[in-house]
């Protein structure tokens, strides 16, 4: 950076990259994992969510999570001129074909209730056995650079596990309560914020994006 007594230059402070959300948890991770990754960005002021610059809500009317993760980043992309990332995410369950899947967010019918949602599903599954309930976090993170550095991009992620037949943890959001990553013993609303990122389906498929960021940013 450049800095002008002890105050950044105005053209420093320019956001450089936009994530389409309005989630500061999303933010802060994506940030995390830019941090020293490109020369001369100041991860803290130019890599900014959807709110800052005003990015346009999207309908997200995408039949699977790449499709509404690149909706969403070519919406942002177009509307600021700037290389924009965006994530759609959800639960797949193995005996119901992947659903909720893209409507996991929905899946009771009223858009972001969680507890209504996760009541439905562990209703669904009651008489499920525990060897059958394997299920998935998946998470589609795509990139759009309206400079054309880099072509459209799209990344996956996923965290494997079990469902639990009641929620377990106070943290986290949405299923998180009921889904036990493989290999713990516990669900992800009991994992701490660093532990649940190390291994998340959104962490895992923003660090395999994270070349195509870094060329966008170059």
């Amino acid at each position: 950076m450049t800095y002008d007594g002890e105050r950044p230059a105005a053209a420093d402070l320019a956001p450089r990259l936009v994530l389409a959300t309005h989630n500061q948890g999303k933010l802060a991770e994506l940030r995390a994992l830019l941090r020293g990754q490109v020369a001369g960005l100041d991860v803290d002021t130019q890599v900014v969510d959807a709110g800052a610059v005003g990015g346009p809500d999207v309908v997200e009317d995408g039949v699977t999570f790449a499709e509404n993760a690149l909706l969403k980043a070519r919406a942002v992309a177009a509307a600021t001129g700037l290389p924009a990332i965006a994530d759609d995410s959800g639960l797949a369950v193995d005996v119901l074909g992947g659903a909720p899947g893209i409507f996991s967010a929905r899946w009771a019918g009223r858009h972001g209730d969680d507890r209504a949602n996760l009541e439905l599903l562990l209703a669904q599954l009651s008489d499920v056995r525990d060897e059958h309930r394997q299920a998935a976090f998946v998470c589609a993170a795509a990139l759009v650079d309206p400079g054309a550095r880099v072509p459209e991009t799209v990344e996956t992620g996923r965290l494997e596990g079990t469902l639990l037949r009641q929620p377990q943890g106070e943290g986290g959001f949405g299923y998180d309560p009921i889904l036990r990553p493989a290999g713990l013993e516990v669900s992800c609303a009991e994992l701490t914020r660093e532990q649940k990122n190390a291994i998340s389906h959104r962490g895992r498929a923003f660090r395999a994006l994270l070349p195509a960021i870094i060329a966008a940013l170059r």
